[in-house]
């Protein structure tokens, strides 16, 4: 069994997957909404109650059969980047991320825990070079992820990136595409090519600028707003088209960022131009947003399904059809497998 827990800034996901052989097979999902203070904004273990509480609910009403998790932590507070190493061996690599990773991360390296994976050899090009990824996180915050998932009656097995984790569960396998996170507060994109993380950059323009974006031109209170974003979207049909007009700019915004994320990549990095672009997040499923980004950024855009690389029964499959973009982390840290 593995077991992964998704701790967003207003909803907590859960995925617990078993394993046949090769197959990963659902055996539990779950997703519960708190409104308390989230992990990083938290100043003691006070501040947790609501949030352990809420994961306390969802570990009973998931029923899951172990209490080690996998977590993950807020793309927005790691630092991720792409380096370039001359052809050296993986020990020399290993050394030398030791001796370049103090210019690439805003805080001192003591107070950071670092990673790093090789993404890429190329042996062909002129010089040959290594593309390694390499990852940290402030020590202190994944303290305090571990903290709260210990108040809540679980042990923290592994923690990553919440970007590697919509990698694992998302990425084509044999292909370039674009990993588009949509949460409450911020927006994450990745490249993956062949399943495997390259690029990534986070903006703080997410859910709730939608939200406030529908709130202030129409005047309405927040909820109804919420409301509203979910159910026309950008559709110019629906409600005279004041709701599309609302968010388009914010829409824009976040367009244009996907658009020089996806230039870096070719430009920097000498990487081919993406296939698609996959969507994940609570306002993936917005009205009309699938064929508006397929329009602005001239690729295929679709839906990511979180569940593409498990066995789901079609039982479960419906009950979880609504709530699917929203699962796509979980499942991705449920799949470690290790």
């Amino acid at each position: 069994m593995s077991i992964g827990l998704d701790i967003g800034s207003k909803t907590i996901k859960l995925v617990e997957l078993s394993f046949d052989g090769g197959r990963n097979i659902l055996k539990s999902a779950g997703v519960v909404g708190f409104a308390g203070t989230s992990v990083e904004n938290a100043q003691d273990d006070k501040s947790y109650a609501t949030l352990v509480d809420a994961i306390k609910k969802l570990i009973h009403d998931t029923k899951v059969s172990s209490r080690e998790v996998d977590i993950a932590i807020p793309e927005s507070q790691s630092f991720t980047r792409v380096i370039k190493f001359p052809l050296l061996s993986d020990p020399e690599i290993a050394s030398a991320v030791k001796w370049e990773a103090e210019q690439y991360i805003p805080i001192p390296i003591s107070e950071a825990i670092i990673q790093h994976e090789i993404v890429e050899r190329r042996e062909k090009t002129s010089p040959p070079e290594v593309l390694v990824l390499l990852v940290a996180a402030p020590r202190a915050l994944v303290e305090k992820y571990v903290n709260v998932t210990g108040q809540a009656g679980l042990t923290a097995g592994a923690v990553e990136t919440s970007l590697i984790a919509l990698t694992r569960s998302l990425a084509p396998a044999n292909q370039t595409s674009v990993l588009v996170d949509m949460g409450a507060r911020t927006t994450s994109m990745a490249l993956a090519k062949n399943g495997q993380l390259v690029f990534s950059r986070t903006i703080p323009t997410a859910g709730a600028a939608f939200t406030r974006a529908v709130g202030q031109a129409l005047g309405v209170p927040e909820a109804q707003a919420d409301s509203y974003k979910m159910t026309y979207g950008l559709s110019t049909k629906q409600l005279e088209g004041k709701v599309a007009a609302a968010i388009n700019p914010v829409f824009t915004l976040i367009t244009e960022e996907i658009k020089k994320a996806i230039h870096y990549y070719q430009t920097e990095l000498q990487g081919e131009m993406p296939t698609s672009v996959i969507l994940a997040g609570g306002s993936a499923g917005l009205p009309n947003l699938v064929s508006n980004l397929t329009k602005a950024i001239g690729i295929e855009v679709v839906i990511g399904n979180p569940f593409a690389k498990v066995v789901v029964d079609p039982t479960t499959t419906k009950k979880l059809a609504a709530y699917s973009p929203l699962y796509s982390i979980a499942t991705g840290l449920a799949l470690r497998r290790d």
